[in-house]
């Protein structure tokens, strides 16, 4: 087996952070490590897209002012 390979059976979850609803084998992904399950692809990929964003934005936020153009 893959280690990217995610089982449900290591998910930090068991409801799904968005619908409290129980989570599925092909609604998976991985945060900071660990797996984490959700109840639909679809929910998933709402997670996956949030925290894109906030990682986008606190590494933009992270950027020395210099970089940026401003002194």
């Amino acid at each position: 087996m893959s280690k990217d390979t995610l089982r449900i059976e290591d998910a930090v979850n068991e409801t799904c952070p968005w619908s409290a609803k129980p989570i599925a084998a092909d609604s998976l992904t991985r945060y900071r490590g660990e797996v984490v399950g959700f109840c639909n692809p679809g929910c998933r990929d709402k997670f996956e897209a949030a925290t894109a964003h906030f990682d986008k934005a606190i590494a933009d936020r992270d950027v020395p002012l210099l970089a940026k153009g401003i002194e």
